[in-house]
C-alpha cells in the first residue's frame, strides 16, 4: 500500500477530462482539474454514446442518467432553404443520432458534462478560470505554472483540453503539426426555438448543400444549432475572435428563404457560440514523458461520424486503467495505454476519412431517408479490459 498517493493534473473539464478524473479517483489517485472557463462549460452540440462507451457508462453508474437526459428526438426533416418546402422527413432515424431503435444514445454535449462534474463532485480539486502557461519535466515529475494560481507540482499531466489543446501545444509543438483538416467549418449555438420543434431535428438544404440544422428536445426548450460550410483551405482568423467567427458564417452561408436570415440574426446575440474547422489530430505518439493527451487533444476523429465522445470516454478508461495497474511505473501504463487504444483509434480515424477521392468529407444532398450517411461506427468492436 502506497503511503503517499500520486497527484495528477488533468488540463479540461470537458468530456475527456471529467471521465479521466472519475477513473483516477477510483482507482485512488488524487486529481486536480484546471479548466479556463469559470465553471462547466454550457451549449455544445448533440454527442452520440455508442458501443463500449455504453459500458463504461454502465461501470461509471451514470448509464440510466444519460438515458434519462438524453435528447429522445423522433424524427427529422430535410427543408429548401429557399422554399421553405420539406423535401422529406423521416421517424426511424435523425442525422445527428442515427436510427431511433439503435441502442446508442444522443445528449447534449452540457447535459453529460453536468452529469459527469456531478459524478466526480468534490473528489477532485478544482482550478476554474484559469490556464497552464509552462510546463517542465524533471525525474521526479512535473512543474506546472498558472496564469493565476500557485505554482504546483505533480506526477503526471493529462490534457484533456480538445482539439486546440494547449498542453499539445505547449509540450509536443504547434496544432498545424498534427492537424488534418477535413474541408468544413462549423459552429453550434443555442437560439430561441421559433421553428417550434418538439423532440425534433430539422435539416435546411440551398441548392442540395446541407448548411444548417436545428436540435430541440423538449417544445419550450431552446433549439441546438448548426451553420456550416465548406472550404477548399484552412482560413486564417483569430480562433478566440467570436465576432470574426460570427462575421465569417455571416458571409457564407446563404441569406436566402425565412429561416435562414433569422438563425443568422439569433446567432449574432448567442451567448454559447462556439465555431471550428472539423479536423482531425494524428499524432506518433499521445504522450511525452509524465504529458499525455486523451481524447480530442490527441486523437479527434471528426464531429461529423459522431464517434468523438465515445472514443474519448473510452480512452479516458483505458488511461486510468492502465495508470492504476501502473502505479509504481507510470510512464509503462503510458506505454500500455497507447498500445491498447491506438488501433481502435486508427480504425475510426480512417473510417471518416473514407469519402472516396480524397481527405475532405463531403456532404451531399439529402434527397430520401436512403441519402442520409449511416457511418455504422457504433459497431466497431473494441474489448474493455478489466482494472481494478
Amino acid at each position: 500500500m502506497e503511503s503517499i498517493k500520486k497527484h495528477i493534473l488533468i488540463s479540461g473539464a470537458g468530456i475527456a477530462g471529467l471521465s479521466t478524473a472519475y477513473w483516477l479517483i477510483k482507482y485512488g489517485f488524487n486529481v486536480t482539474i484546471a479548466e479556463r472557463a469559470e465553471h462547466i462549460r454550457p451549449g455544445g452540440q448533440a454527442l452520440d454514446i455508442r458501443g463500449p462507451a455504453l459500458q463504461v457508462a454502465a461501470q461509471m453508474g451514470i448509464l440510466e442518467l444519460i438515458r434519462n437526459n438524453s435528447t429522445k428526438l423522433k424524427g427529422m426533416s430535410v427543408i429548401d432553404a429557399t422554399s421553405g418546402e420539406e423535401i422529406f422527413s423521416s421517424t426511424e432515424r435523425t442525422m445527428t443520432g442515427g436510427k431511433l431503435d439503435s441502442p446508442d444514445l444522443e445528449i447534449l454535449r452540457d447535459d453529460l458534462c453536468r452529469i459527469l462534474f456531478q459524478t466526480v463532485n468534490n473528489q477532485a480539486e478544482y482550478i476554474f478560470n484559469d490556464t497552464i502557461i509552462s510546463i517542465h519535466q524533471n525525474e521526479t515529475g512535473v512543474d506546472v505554472t498558472f496564469l493565476h494560481a500557485a505554482p504546483q507540482h505533480f506526477d503526471l499531466v493529462i490534457g484533456a483540453d480538445g482539439l486546440r489543446s494547449n498542453v499539445r501545444r505547449l509540450v509536443f509543438g504547434p496544432d498545424k503539426q498534427f492537424m488534418r483538416y477535413l474541408g468544413n467549418y462549423v459552429a453550434t449555438f443555442t437560439m430561441p426555438n421559433f421553428l417550434n420543434l418538439d423532440h425534433w431535428e430539422v435539416f435546411f438544404q440551398h441548392e442540395g448543400i446541407p448548411v444548417a440544422v436545428s436540435i430541440v428536445k423538449e417544445k419550450d426548450s431552446e433549439a441546438r444549432t448548426y451553420l456550416g460550410f465548406s472550404a477548399d483551405e484552412p482560413l486564417d482568423y483569430d480562433y478566440h475572435d467570436i465576432k470574426t467567427q460570427k462575421a465569417l458564417l455571416t458571409e457564407r452561408v446563404p441569406n436566402v428563404g425565412n429561416n435562414l436570415p433569422k438563425i443568422l440574426e439569433h446567432m449574432q446575440t448567442s451567448s454559447n457560440f462556439y465555431f471550428d474547422s472539423m479536423n482531425q489530430i494524428i499524432m506518433d505518439n499521445w504522450s511525452k514523458d509524465r504529458v499525455v493527451l486523451v481524447g480530442d487533444a490527441g486523437y479527434s476523429v471528426s464531429p461529423a461520424t459522431g464517434q468523438g465522445t465515445t472514443i474519448a470516454m473510452v480512452g479516458a478508461y483505458v488511461l486510468a486503467g492502465e495508470l492504476s495497474t501502473n502505479k509504481h511505473d507510470l510512464l509503462m501504463g503510458l506505454n500500455n495505454y497507447e498500445n491498447e487504444l491506438r488501433g481502435y483509434v486508427k480504425t475510426n480515424q480512417e473510417l471518416a476519412c473514407d469519402s472516396g477521392t480524397d481527405e475532405h468529407q463531403s456532404f451531399g444532398s439529402f434527397t430520401d431517408e436512403n441519402s442520409v450517411p449511416d457511418f455504422g461506427l457504433s459497431m466497431i468492436p473494441f474489448k474493455l479490459k478489466t482494472y481494478h
